[in-house]
């Protein structure tokens, strides 16, 4: 807004009746601001783990640029510039985008990432899952799955299960990574890691059924997704990253969404094997599931987690996460970014205070200051100017 009350000429532009060119040509150079201003920014990789280890840093490093597409569309340069001045002490290195996955080079049918996550579109990804997108949502949703029935699973397991190993897989990170990481706490980015995957390939409904009903076949499954994680954790780990960032949600509202003693027994043991190598290997790991995971945060811990994400405060109280894992395991998130569009600036500011008060500074800043989740096109720019402003000064 003008000092006169009316909405600035950035603020009226329609962004969604923007062409496709012009929307690429604002994220495109959103992303060239962004990185000549960490490339002139100072270092962060030691401190951010110092912090990561709870060593008393001066402050909790923050990850801010944790926005959907038409966020950056929306404001393109004004929010470029704030990024400019405030830059981000974790950058996040993702090779594609969650839910259009790995593109190899001669595919034909080449599918616009920025295109199909601000139009109405559909698409099928390298797994066989079909996606589907439409205006005003945030990312996409599977509409149909490849493996329908179990009687799929041999042809998908000899025939259709991606290469972790294709060539170019993290090619569009490659540089990126040659400018910052050797200086920067980069973080590389695995979505759908175990169990999204799993209802990626076979529907959310069935999975639930599948692991009461046919434990052989989801082991056989999970067998195949945990030895293709390994292997694009080893790639990721040929790179200069500081840490990997694996996704798997498993909390509703109010809880697990499975047993306990169900995910103790399909999916710790893969966790257990694949941390364990990302320790070897020298990387730090940053673990996201959204809702309320206070059933598996001990489970995390005893696995070797070092940060978890997001600490959803819609999910979970942040003060008894503190009080009962504080000073054990890091934490990320803590601002409820279903919230951000309601809030004003000043009640921005006193949610960053508390965040800052409550998950970092008793436990030597370990503490990753952002937005829960994805912020979304709704939230005005004056409220993202105050959370980022606000915890670069917290």
């Amino acid at each position: 807004m003008t000092s006169d009350g009316t909405k600035s000429s950035a603020e009226s532009v329609d962004w969604t009746a923007l062409p496709l060119s012009e929307k690429q040509a604002t994220v495109a150079r959103f992303e060239e601001k962004i990185s000549q201003a960490q490339k002139n920014s100072p270092p962060t990789r030691e401190w951010v783990r110092k912090a990561i280890r709870r060593r008393g840093s001066a402050r909790c490093p923050v990850r801010l640029k944790r926005l959907s597409l038409d966020v950056i569309i929306q404001y393109g340069d004004r929010l470029a510039n704030l990024f400019c001045q405030f830059p981000d002490d974790v950058i996040h290195a993702q090779a594609y985008d969650i839910f259009v996955g790995y593109q190899s080079p001669d595919r034909e049918d080449r599918v616009s990432e920025i295109q199909v996550l601000t139009e109405s579109a559909e698409w099928t990804d390298e797994w066989g899952t079909r996606w589907g997108h439409r205006p005003g949502g945030v990312g996409a949703s599977p509409v149909e799955v490849p493996i329908k029935d179990w009687s799929q699973l041999d042809d998908f397991l000899a025939r259709k299960i991606p290469d972790p190993n294709a060539p170019g897989r993290l090619a569009s990170v490659a540089p990126l990574l040659s400018e910052h990481g050797e200086r920067k706490y980069c973080v590389g980015v695995i979505h759908l890691a175990l169990f999204e995957r799993l209802h990626c390939l076979r529907g959310m409904g069935s999975t639930f059924v599948d692991l009461c009903t046919n434990e052989r076949e989801v082991c056989r499954l999970c067998d195949a997704l945990a030895d293709y994680l390994f292997e694009l954790v080893h790639r990721w780990c040929e790179t200069p990253v500081s840490g990997i960032f694996l996704t798997d949600d498993w909390g509703s509202q109010t809880g697990l969404m499975i047993s306990l003693n169900m995910w103790r027994k399909f999916f710790k043991p893969h966790y257990h094997r694949i941390f364990d190598e990302i320790h070897r290997l020298g990387r730090d790991i940053i673990f996201h599931s959204c809702g309320n995971v206070m059933g598996i945060i001990p489970e995390l811990i005893d696995l070797g987690v070092d940060v978890l994400d997001p600490v959803q405060p819609g999910a979970m109280d942040l003060r008894e996460v503190a009080r009962q894992f504080g000073g054990r395991i890091s934490f990320c998130g803590g601002v409820d970014d279903q919230r951000l569009e309601a809030y004003t600036p000043a009640e921005i500011r006193e949610v960053v205070r508390r965040a800052v008060g409550t998950l970092g500074s008793p436990f030597g800043n370990g503490y990753i200051g952002a937005p829960a989740n994805l912020v979304p096109p709704t939230v005005p720019f004056e409220n993202l100017e105050a959370l980022i402003e606000a915890f670069h000064e917290y």
